[in-house]
């Protein structure tokens, strides 16, 4: 490309580009792509967004090509790359001048040249280092700035390569710039406090810019900044929100140098200590701290506290001397005053809730939950879980000397003295672990807080709400079971008190905390039973009271957390909530997670419900239609949880409806999604079968069966197995039209056994499969092993031969005593026989019968007779415990079919004994005699003994 004459019409170009008609705009931009790949073109973009004169919209638009061809073209293996004569020229272009008057295009400039020097510097760049210095040195300040600004995107681009050769070269370009960068920073930072002292705010804005941009290239310690500047530029002040950034920065260099390097850390942990507790827990942070740096001091001194490294090993010799170092430092430290000072500003200061909190609880209750600090609270209270945690042995008479402090109630008319026990009531609840010894929790709840919870003055709901929040942090550390009918008593009191945050507060902590009362291993049924109706009905009413999304799905979880535990309890209770959901289904249409919880509620009132969840189709089915319909936008939230619904419902059904069936035609896509949801789609299907094979199958076996030879080409063992499954089952349920409509996928299954499939599981599910087959649908199988010798042009008598040999050989990757069963029953089923190939494979038929009689048979110690374990004469409902579910629909349809089933409707025993009885009659004694002596002796003793008293 001509330099003189590309500059004009690529100019042009970028003008047009920039117009906000797209006529125009559209060939403009198709005319640069074209130009991207000509040599010269970058050139010309270099000299456009270079010259000061020309239209902002057009050098930005410039710099943004040149940065976008870097990645596309200027490596050398790149297609269309630039030559090496371009980019030593473009190189040179780039770092002549560091005085770019606009802050976005030079903040473009610097990370366009960084983009570069991770491709080229040092090795094909070498003088981009010592140019940007000799710049940042210079006088003139917006150079220095851009300068400045382009060394920071360069260290950035450099200090994030990870191979090991870039790694060490960027350690050497770091401890050559190190110092240099240091005395930089130190120069700044004077200017800076200089200028605030002068007032001169213009000034000192533009030092701490540059304080700022120093800081970011080294790792250095900035804490008596933090005083001496606080107290000179107020909140007003121009200069405040950089001066914050900068601070926040230091203190998060020294988090990033403690996490990075805690051993070279070691000689910073006094200082750092005394820093952070002086400006947190001390008069001396007063009017200078703000929140963002109380959070990162509170980080630093967790860090410390828990930092591993810190810590010396159980036995002291083996500790490392860098550990004993650390851990004499912060004993020395952590000392008894500084420890009760810390654990005491804690709870007194930070753990209170704030103005801007109890206004919020006032004016939009529901958004109180949410209200408090993003950062602050949480950073406190693990701050003071880990301190606690460390010391707690000094720690623990503090908090119950302010606990005792407090006993009795408090007085309504004094908003301080609610505040301390609402925060000292929060320690106790979150040391709950740490306090076991040391309180009698049932006790504290008899004689204290049964009695705060009944102050019923409207000022004291702060209380009520710590407390209930206190019990459910504490039931499951420390609370009688005994005592659980009386807390029930106290939720019912507290769901109908007046205030909405305590009684969100009530349902949220016991259902939501880490074990309430109702999601606890110690949950009793019985002792709920009495409340159920009561709670379930005011649980409903929040549900209806509260507006907010996230208030809403919270109640959802605790309802559906309540219908679990008490399960088919629930029936005569839910008649309102079933008719509320589904308007509130329609009123949350742009709310997919509030859904969700909709979904997962309607999960647990499924299983709830179980054979009667029927009513709820009408409602129920389109649901689950939209949640796992993928293409409908919705899906990517509701899918998880519309299957899981899905699935609960087929297990539960009665009885498969035309628009249940209907369904699953989204089924096909789900297929091609291959996503993490492929074994609950799985089991799906597998509940479609065990619903209604009949109809099922022929109405969806044919595209079922294209989907699974998609599947197989590409799928795990694991994948596999879930696949033959469910042919498995479709052959169990209907063992004529499975085989029938799954044809397409039994010459695969019949080659895994002949090949001798080497993982075991699958082999195992190969031999169920084909045992299904022949026990139960022996002229299938004989059209199948046909076809499978001509495919293989062998004979039918060689292939069965192979095909018995491969089994009695793998018999032992079948584990499960039902398929062990079914194969000897599959393999006798051949018997009687004058098939000389059945009857050379006979010693090994055998074989595998008296293996399943060790498996199957149990002798009864009064007779010594021999009964098979595994057969079943009737279908009897079992006698549940309480804490046991009651069977599903499917679970039912499971024990029917299971009456039916040749493994479990047939005596193996007395099978091998009519077998063998007919094979004698067919050969004769004397021929059968012989066939016997092929058999170990030890085996046929062993048969004789299972098969006497027949």
């Amino acid at each position: 490309m001509d330099m003189d004459s590309a500059s004009s019409v690529v100019l042009q170009a970028l003008t047009q580009a920039t117009s906000q008609d797209t006529s125009v705009l559209k060939p403009a931009e198709e005319q640069l792509r074209q130009w991207e790949t000509q040599p010269g073109f970058y050139s010309v973009l270099l000299n456009i967004f270079n010259n000061h004169m020309l239209d902002v919209n057009v050098r930005w638009l410039a710099v943004l090509y040149f940065k976008n061809g870097i990645d596309r073209y200027w490596r050398r293996v790149a297609p269309h790359a630039l030559s090496e004569e371009e980019k030593t020229s473009l190189r040179a272009g780039l770092i002549t001048n560091f005085n770019e008057p606009v802050n976005q295009i030079a903040t473009q400039i610097a990370v366009l040249i960084a983009k570069v020097a991770r491709l080229d510097c040092p090795r094909q760049w070498p003088e981009l280092i010592p140019i940007l210095l000799e710049s940042v040195k210079g006088q003139d300040g917006l150079q220095q700035h851009r300068a400045l600004l382009t060394f920071y995107h360069v260290t950035k681009t450099l200090a994030s390569k990870r191979l090991a050769q870039d790694r060490r070269l960027f350690q050497d370009l770091a401890s050559g710039i190190y110092s240099f960068a240091c005395s930089l920073w130190s120069h700044h930072t004077d200017c800076f406090l200089q200028q605030i002292y002068a007032r001169d705010e213009a000034a000192a804005l533009s030092s701490l810019e540059r304080t700022l941009l120093s800081v970011l290239l080294l790792s250095n310690n900035g804490v008596w900044f933090v005083c001496v500047s606080g107290r000179q530029v107020g909140p007003d002040s121009t200069c405040r929100e950089k001066l914050e950034k900068t601070i926040i920065l230091y203190t998060k260099v020294l988090l990033d140098f403690l996490e990075y390097h805690p051993c070279a850390f070691i000689p910073l942990i006094q200082r750092s200590l005394e820093f952070a507790v002086s400006y947190v827990f001390t008069p001396a942070g007063e009017g200078v701290t703000f929140e963002r740096f109380i959070v990162q001091c509170m980080n630093l001194i967790k860090m410390i506290v828990k930092n591993d490294a810190y810590k010396p090993a159980k036995n002291i010799d083996d500790s490392k001397p860098e550990s004993l170092e650390a851990h004499k430092i912060k004993t020395a430290f952590f000392t008894h005053p500084t420890l009760t000072e810390i654990g005491r500003r804690l709870v007194s200061h930070y753990f209170l809730l704030t103005e801007e909190e109890l206004a919020m609880w006032e004016e939009d209750p529901e958004s109180f939950g949410n209200s408090t600090s993003p950062d602050k609270q949480p950073c406190t209270e693990v701050l003071f879980l880990d301190i606690f945690h460390n010391y707690s042995q000094t720690l623990t008479p503090v908090l119950l000397d302010m606990v005792q402090n407090l006993q009795g109630p408090t007085n309504v008319e004094d908003p301080v003295q609610l505040l301390m026990k609402d925060a000292v009531y929060n320690a106790v609840g979150l040391a709950a672990y740490e306090l076991f010894d040391n309180v009698d929790f049932d006790q504290w709840f008899k004689n204290q807080l049964l009695g705060e919870l009944q102050v019923s003055h409207h000022r004291y709901k702060l209380i009520r709400r710590r407390v209930i929040w206190l019990i459910g942090q504490w039931i499951s550390v420390k609370f009688k079971s005994d005592l659980r009918p009386l807390l029930y008593e106290v939720i019912l009191s507290l769901m109908q008190d007046p205030d909405l945050v305590v009684r969100i507060e009530t349902q949220f902590d016991f259902i939501l905390n880490s074990s309430p009362p109702v999601d606890d291993f110690e949950f009793r049924t019985e002792q709920f039973l009495p409340y159920l109706e009561s709670i379930f009905g005011l649980l409903f009413q929040l549900l209806q009271q509260v507006t907010e999304c996230d208030t809403k799905m919270q109640v959802l979880h605790v309802i559906s957390c309540v219908i679990e535990r008490v399960n088919i309890q629930i029936r005569p209770y839910v008649g309102c909530l079933v008719q509320y959901l589904p308007l509130l289904w329609k009123q949350s249409e742009e709310h997919n997670m509030l859904r969700c919880a909709i979904l997962t509620t309607l999960i647990h009132l499924v299983q709830g419900l179980g054979a009667e969840s029927k009513n709820l189709y009408p409602f129920l089915l389109p649901v689950i239609q939209l949640s796992t319909d993928v293409s409908q936008p919705p899906h990517v939230y509701l899918l998880e949880d519309g299957l899981e619904l899905w699935l609960v419902t087929l297990e539960n059904s009665p009885a498969v409806t035309p628009e249940l069936l209907r369904i699953f035609q989204n089924m096909s896509a789900l297929w091609e999604m291959s996503s993490e949801n492929l074994r609950t789609c799985f089991q799906i299907v597998n509940a479609y079968i065990y619903l209604s094979a009949t109809e099922f199958l022929q109405s969806y076996a044919e595209s079922l069966c294209r989907s699974f030879c998609d599947l197989l080409k590409d799928i795990t063992n694991e994948g596999q197995v879930q696949v033959l499954k469910v042919v498995e089952i479709a052959l169990k349920v209907s063992p004529i039209l499975g085989a029938h409509m799954f044809q397409p996928l039994l010459p695969a299954v019949f080659r895994g056994i002949v090949d001798g499939e080497r993982y075991p599981v699958v082999m195992s599910t190969y031999l169920g499969i084909m045992g299904r087959v022949l026990l139960q649908n022996s002229s299938f199988f004989s059209s199948l092993l046909t076809q499978m010798a001509s495919e293989c042009s062998q004979e039918v008598d060689q292939l069965l031969g192979s095909v018995i040999e491969m089994w009695v050989d793998r018999m032992d990757n079948i584990t499960q005593p039902e398929r062990r069963k079914l194969s000897s029953l599959a393999l006798l089923s051949l018997l009687p026989s004058d098939n000389s190939v059945i009857q050379d494979k006979f010693c090994g038929i055998i074989n595998i019968c008296v293996e399943a009689l060790h498996d199957v048979m149990t002798e009864d110690p009064e007779t010594g007779t021999f009964k098979d374990c595994m057969l079943m004469s009737h279908f009897e409902e079992p006698k549940l415990s309480d804490d046991e579910e009651p069977p599903t629909e499917q679970d039912k349809r499971k024990k029917l079919l299971a009456l039916e089933d040749p493994v479990h409707s047939v005596s193996l025993q007395q099978f091998v004994y009519e077998k063998l009885k007919a094979q004698q009659a067919l050969m004769g004694d004397q021929g059968f005699g012989v066939l016997m002596e092929t058999v170990d002796t030890e085996l046929v003793r062993q048969l004789q003994e299972f098969l006497q008293g027949l």
